[in-house]
């Protein structure tokens, strides 16, 4: 009785985090061609690079293997810094900029328009939609400013476009380091938009705001 009693809490009640992961699946670019899914064993057996290309059916896009933390845990891969040779040009940059601006702006209009519509008063109405769309500068920049330091490394414009902003290494920025690069985009304005133009004669498509700030703009490579 007392060898069964031992048994029972020797086995695990569930199945281990090795144990769940392994049970993962992967798409692999091969010859330039998806095929897949292979479980961790198979792209063990298949030899998989670091640099080769993976993702799950959850993933949005392709990823080298060595980006992946659990690939990097099951196959022993080490994490590589990315070479950054794929940068947001300037007209993307522009459109995302057009469709963060439109968005925040829109919201803003459609406050003021029905704060306007609650107030009879002539000029009251005036002082209401002026009220209500002056901050709208100040809620693109804090909008920037989070978005960029997020997970996603970008606003939705950006997301949009495949964009994202990073440091000079590709990797997330923090709030702190996403706060200047936006503030300075100040300074890239009142040298009459040649902070901006910059970015024609940068390799890395930097604007000025971005070089002060130690950024990038990287779009995905696939």
């Amino acid at each position: 009785m007392q060898i069964c009693l031992n048994l029972m809490i020797m086995q695990p009640s569930g199945p281990s985090v090795s144990d769940n992961l392994s049970t993962s699946h992967y798409i692999l670019v091969i010859n330039g061609k998806p095929e897949g899914p292979f479980s961790i064993d198979e792209l063990r057996s298949r030899k998989i690079r670091s640099g080769d290309f993976v993702k799950t059916p959850t993933m949005d896009d392709y990823k080298e293997a060595h980006e992946i933390a659990e690939l990097r845990q099951l196959l022993g891969f080490r994490q590589q810094a990315l070479p950054l040779q794929y940068f947001g040009s300037f007209d993307q940059r522009l459109l995302a900029s057009v469709i963060d601006w439109f968005m925040i702006s829109g919201i803003f209009l459609l406050l003021a328009f029905a704060g306007v519509m609650l107030v009879d008063d002539k000029m009251m109405r005036i002082y209401v939609a002026l009220a209500l769309l002056a901050p709208i500068p100040i809620a693109n920049f804090i909008y920037h400013v989070v978005m960029e330091s997020s997970e996603k490394q970008g606003t939705y414009g950006k997301q949009l476009l495949k964009i994202r902003v990073t440091d000079m290494e590709g990797q997330r920025i923090d709030t702190s380091k996403a706060f200047a690069r936006n503030l300075l985009k100040l300074l890239s304005t009142v040298t009459l938009f040649v902070g901006f133009i910059m970015a024609f004669f940068n390799k890395q498509q930097q604007c000025l705001h971005d070089i002060i700030a130690d950024t990038l703009v990287i779009k995905d490579r696939l």
